[in-house]
């Protein structure tokens, strides 16, 4: 049955929960339909046990016996149930609260910090886009962390857990697939804990001298000062092979003295680890998803500089989605890439994440670039060359587009990245 379903669902079952309540209910129901098959009279039975066993989830569950509550899920149980009879009995639900709640509100400050081993209440959805079983998607979830809940279809997986890393965590489940739900909220939070200031490690009210700031990640010194010259406040290191932790992220938001913070993660690989420091951080954290370092800092241009924190997420999602970004690289080893056969040795092209082409030869790779830019009628095009690049070699480049592409506005900047040689940024 559901209930036999629901247990088989959490890795570590706990009494006193919604499961609790779900399995009395369903055994009584099963029992019931023995004498009498009216779905109406085995639904109330059903509901009747439920409400039986309720109240004794307080004495179940530690947790909820010092909150001073039954459990929440299996009251909104009970509610389901309660709101399903009444439409099979044709009835408006006007009240389903169930009683048995012995305090007008759960006392919360009776559940200390200490008792909270895993901060983060960690929640998402996975729409699936392959066949990878989920057995080692759960263990390594279980090795993270407890009360883990992993169920899944034919079309997506959805998880909750509670984890000291909701980045690593989310991560992981990269590979099955794309995100339609996330949720990180702060248990500790919720205790209801108030430390006196002369607690020690308390820490200070951020201090803000503006309304609006900026953090963004990239890899390179001639990066770094481009971000920096633009109006972006803190720079975080990172990028393609070495991609910033949550902490990270988080350290570089609350540095920076401003109550909102806009976050740049340059990187497609980033922009969830960026996000989880929503809600998290002790200020307002709007992120932009901004998958190439050549978005952000079109969309940081594209600003004015006393825009409000509305009016410079608009104005940057409205840029980032007209920036069409290459990224020349080369073939470390033999690969076949979404289709694209990659001999190692050869230089890659991607164009907006995916494989362009790849060529040993760099200038005719580059050609098939500047005719596919042509074909866009890219106006203002930004050359970034990377560490491994001379001058030299990046003015000859440079000239190959000019040559190509006259009626177009064309810079060369020193950007300074490792992996990528050149960075080509079209709008």
């Amino acid at each position: 049955c559901s209930a036999d379903t629901a247990y088989k669902a959490v890795l570590k079952p706990a009494e006193g929960t919604i499961l609790t309540v779900a399995r009395m209910a369903a055994e009584k129901a099963t029992a019931v339909c023995k004498e009498c098959g009216d779905f109406e009279y085995v639904l109330e039975c059903a509901i009747a046990e439920a409400e039986r066993v309720l109240p004794d989830t307080m004495n179940q569950n530690p947790v909820l016996k010092k909150a001073g509550v039954v459990d929440a899920g299996a009251m909104g149980y009970i509610i389901i149930l309660k709101a399903a009879l009444a439409a099979l009995r044709g009835e408006v639900l006007v009240e389903a609260i169930p009683t048995a709640q012995p305090r007008d509100k759960a006392d919360f400050s009776a559940i200390s910090d200490e008792e909270i081993t895993f901060t983060y209440c960690t929640e998402f959805i996975v729409e699936k886009e392959n066949d990878l079983s989920t057995g080692p998607l759960s263990e390594f979830l279980a090795s993270m962390g407890d009360s883990l809940v992993l169920v899944e279809d034919d079309e997506i997986i959805k998880v909750h857990v509670h984890t000291n890393d909701p980045g690593k965590v989310i991560h992981e489940a990269m590979d099955y697939g794309s995100f339609s739900m996330i949720k990180v909220e702060n248990m500790r939070q919720h205790t209801g804990k108030i430390e006196s200031p002369a607690e020690e490690n308390v820490k200070d009210e951020p201090v803000f001298e503006k309304d609006l700031g900026f953090v963004a990640v990239c890899s390179g010194e001639g990066l770094s000062t481009a971000f920096t010259e633009i109006g972006v406040d803190s720079i975080i290191q990172g990028g393609q092979t070495m991609n910033p932790s949550t902490e990270d992220i988080l350290n570089a938001i609350e540095a920076t003295p401003a109550r909102t913070v806009c976050v740049l993660p340059n990187n497609k690989n980033i922009i969830l680890s960026a996000q989880q420091c929503i809600g998290i951080a002790d200020r307002e954290v709007r992120v932009i998803p901004t998958r190439s370092v050549a978005e952000g800092i079109s969309a940081m241009i594209a600003i004015a500089p006393d825009c409000t924190a509305d009016e410079a997420e608009s104005t940057m999602n409205d840029v980032i989605a007209n920036v069409r970004t290459f990224e020349v690289t080369y073939a470390a080893k033999d690969a076949d890439f979404d289709g694209c056969a990659i001999k190692k040795g050869d230089y890659l092209a991607l164009d907006r994440s995916k494989p362009f082409g790849t060529n040993p030869d760099l200038d005719s790779l580059m050609n098939a670039i500047a005719d596919a830019v042509g074909e866009e009628c890219g106006e203002f095009i930004t050359i970034y060359y990377g560490c491994d690049v001379c001058e030299e070699e990046a003015e000859h480049i440079c000239s190959l587009f000019s040559e190509k592409l006259p009626d177009a506005e064309i810079n060369l900047m020193y950007g300074g990245q490792p992996v990528y040689y050149y960075m080509i940024s079209v709008e």
